[in-house]
């Protein structure tokens, strides 16, 4: 144990650091069961279960979903019996914190040998739930990662993971104290999946004409080829000599993502491609899977290869804010499919030709500005929920590394 000088009053050096006097530090397998029960040999073949598995558990709101099974067709993991009360650690992966607590009551509950089933004996369940998610805990599971592919930790080690542990009433409090945050960031989650249903309502509306915007409802839309809308604008520039910021657009219609300090090394060709705020960016390899984008402010300047070919927009019929939100259509991504002949992946390339010729059901630019600007609105409510979401659980995080340390006390 390394030796720590200037010790505050009050407090003591244990195997986790620094943590109050009246704190203990103790191994799992100390204050809970371990796997209590799990299913034998002797298992009834027409038994039938809810089986948990790694894939089941969201991390993000702590949920799972389950399958029914028979023991006689059930896959050979399906092992641990969990009651309410149980936490699920999972032991693959665990720095991806795919941890749950049951909270409601269950019967015939059954987990994979994925996770260890812990059951609290002489602790808090809430306060052993919540030390899982907090940074001592990180650096534990990191030094008993074994594997690469899917690192996962030894159910042996999980019965030697230490946790500081206050007296019982501290526990209860400060597990008290977290959940106040925890049904924040819960309802904040709930919020912003409510503004995205009602966001994918508006889109399914306003860019399908059987809503109008308002002050429009006496126009008609009108049918018009891309080659209408946008022109082929390649901005070739030579390969950099040193690191540059590269773009690349993801499929299922997720947009651009970033490769910052691309090394020029890694491409063979001498010419790329410059992309400007408000360019339509198509990835012609996976475009049949919607690999389609608008590029905003932060993408401008981006280099990318030939297989990203760019478009700008003829603005007396076209504004690229509106066709941000058009192209994310389901029958968009139809015609893309339509125009990218072949079996399946990099054998389907889409053909610029065809893509000009797509044609598309649009109001005027009026009309267009007038929904963009409802549709943008709705993204900015999302984005600002999203925040504060985030702040949320910064705040959490912050709290976890005090509370759960004993840096701060809590009273009792």
């Amino acid at each position: 144990m390394k030796r720590i000088s200037n010790i505050p009053q009050g407090y003591k050096n244990g195997p986790l650091g620094i943590i109050p006097e009246e704190w203990k530090t103790v191994c799992f397998e100390d204050i809970a069961h371990i796997d209590k029960d799990s299913l034998t040999a002797k298992t009834p073949v027409d038994y039938e279960f809810d089986y948990v598995s790694l894939s089941d558990v969201d991390s993000e709101d702590f949920k799972i979903e389950t399958t029914r099974q028979a023991f006689k067709t059930a896959p050979s993991r399906a092992r641990r019996i969990v009651n309410k009360g149980d936490i699920l650690l999972s032991t693959v992966r665990p720095n991806l914190q795919g941890f749950s607590i049951i909270k409601n009551d269950v019967k015939n509950l059954i987990a994979s040998t994925g996770f260890a089933v812990l059951t609290a004996k002489t602790c808090d369940n809430r306060y052993l739930f919540q030390y899982l998610f907090c940074s001592l805990m990180s650096r534990q599971f990191y030094q008993l990662l074994v594997g690469s592919n899917y690192p996962a930790i030894n159910s042996s080690d999980v019965r030697k993971l230490k946790i500081p542990l206050p007296p019982l009433p501290e526990q209860q409090k400060i597990a008290e104290i977290l959940s106040v945050w925890d049904e924040a960031i819960e309802k904040q989650t709930q919020l912003i999946a409510q503004l995205e249903t009602r966001k994918c309502g508006l889109m399914q509306q306003l860019l399908t004409e059987k809503v109008r915007a308002k002050g429009y409802e006496n126009t008609r839309w009108e049918r018009k080829s891309l080659s209408q809308c946008m022109e082929y604008t390649p901005r070739e520039v030579p390969k950099p000599e040193s690191s540059f910021f590269a773009l690349g657009v993801r499929s299922h219609g997720k947009g651009i993502f970033y490769k910052n300090n691309f090394d020029p090394e890694d491409l063979a060709m001498n010419i790329l491609y410059e992309v400007k705020e408000n360019d339509f960016v198509v990835n012609i390899t996976f475009a049949w899977e919607h690999a389609v984008a608008i590029a905003n402010a932060k993408d401008d300047g981006g280099l990318v290869s030939h297989r990203f070919p760019t478009y700008t927009f003829k603005t007396k019929a076209a504004n690229p804010i509106f066709f941000k939100y058009y192209i994310l259509q389901k029958r968009f991504k139809h015609e893309l499919e339509l125009i990218s002949p072949g079996g399946a992946g990099r054998n389907r390339v889409m053909s610029k030709k065809d893509l000009l010729n797509i044609v598309v059901l649009i109001p005027k630019v009026d009309e267009q500005l007038a929904i963009a600007g409802i549709l943008s609105k709705a993204d900015l409510e999302i984005n600002l929920t999203k925040q504060k979401l985030a702040t949320l659980k910064e705040q959490k995080k912050g709290l976890m590394q005090q509370l759960l340390t004993g840096k701060k006390r809590v009273k009792i």
